[in-house]
């Protein structure tokens, strides 16, 4: 089979600064992929090729020089199983995407589920981005008045007291069983200090941490882990990692967060769930900034899985973060995100080269 394959650099603006522990972001570049069928061109399958600058392996100088190359090699015959794209988990996913859209008709339509069908809608978290103690205020308050009941607070930017106030504050408004409250410390803690500020983050019933301390500090995180009295989740620590069984079984966490354009895509997202099964670790997916054609792949992913029962609230509220966001049957409503299955694509004319 032959394939008419082209690329397009898109870049995203965000509806605001978005803080993170990498600094400030306001625009995001991103690739969409579109493959059609020689034989069938009216049918084009699109993949998004998304990466994170600071976080991805594969955010190099010369990753745009990468996909051409892979796409060339594809138009020519490769196939994605024969590429060696291991250090670049993006465009691995992305041709995931594409070739899984094209399979299904080029609808984005890319799984048959009951989120796909949009009957069954995904529980997700509302994200509270970092910045000044009133902006996050203002965030919360405007996430819970929409009816989130998982809240996701990005932590160590500022200091720690106005963070554990923040955190206090939702506590007299919601208990535990009213609001999950899940908090990322994107590494930000020093192991020497972590220990102690895991303990107060505990006192407030909190469901648990993400990546406490920086990444590549095996048994420093293990030590955590098995002292904490917060669970832990792994999410930058798993980037990059070839051997998945070692790491589990060196820092058996609590949990993992999983995200397919950081990890390689689908398989290898499952491929770490079977792990996590066997260590009797709890997961769940999260996105990584995508526009709506990753965040659809994603979601619709995720609606193929049996979710974890003790994690059920996935990371998968982004689509709502963008100006230019491409129009989608993605919508998020009350902590919920739906598929609504009557509404149509619009792709515009991302599948053409600039």
């Amino acid at each position: 089979m032959s394939y008419l394959i082209d690329y397009q650099k898109y870049t995203l603006r965000f509806k605001f600064e978005a803080g993170t522990s990498r600094g400030v972001l306001t625009t995001k570049d991103t690739y969409f992929i579109s493959i059609r069928d020689t034989q069938n061109p009216e049918r084009v399958g699109i993949g998004e090729a998304s990466t994170l600058p600071g976080l991805s392996i594969d955010h190099v100088p010369y990753f745009e020089e990468k996909l051409q190359t892979t796409l060339t090699a594809i138009q020519e015959g490769a196939t994605l199983a024969h590429l060696d794209l291991q250090h670049f988990p993006a465009i691995h996913f992305a041709l995931e995407i594409a070739f899984q859209d094209l399979q299904q008709g080029g609808k984005r339509q890319l799984f048959e589920n009951d989120f796909s069908n949009g009957t069954a809608p995904i529980p997700i978290n509302g994200l509270i981005w970092m910045g000044p103690k009133s902006i996050m205020l203002q965030q919360i308050k405007e996430k819970l008045a929409a009816g989130d009941r998982c809240i996701k607070l990005k932590i160590g930017a500022i200091d720690f007291e106005e963070e554990l106030a923040l955190l206090k504050y939702i506590r007299t408004q919601f208990g535990s069983e009213e609001v999950i409250v899940r908090v990322d410390a994107n590494g930000a803690f020093k192991p020497e200090e972590a220990l102690e500020k895991l303990k107060r983050l505990a006192e407030l019933a909190l469901h648990s941490i993400e990546q406490p301390i920086a990444t590549q500090q095996w048994e420093k995180m293990a030590k955590l882990c098995e002292q904490s009295p917060l669970p832990i989740a792994l999410d930058e620590e798993l980037i990059g990692v070839v051997d998945r069984k070692a790491l589990l079984a060196t820092i058996q966490p609590q949990y993992i967060i999983l995200k397919p354009s950081l990890l390689g895509g689908w398989a290898a997202s499952e491929a770490w769930i079977a792990l996590a099964k066997k260590h009797n670790i709890g997961w769940w997916m999260t996105s990584a900034l995508e526009s709506n054609i990753g965040l659809n792949a994603i979601a619709q992913f995720t609606g193929n899985l049996s979710l974890h029962p003790t994690a059920t609230y996935q990371g998968l509220g982004t689509g709502q973060l963008y100006h230019n966001n491409i129009p989608s049957p993605l919508e998020v409503n009350g902590g919920w995100l739906h598929y609504r299955s009557h509404v149509n694509w619009e792709v515009g004319d991302i599948t053409k080269p600039e």
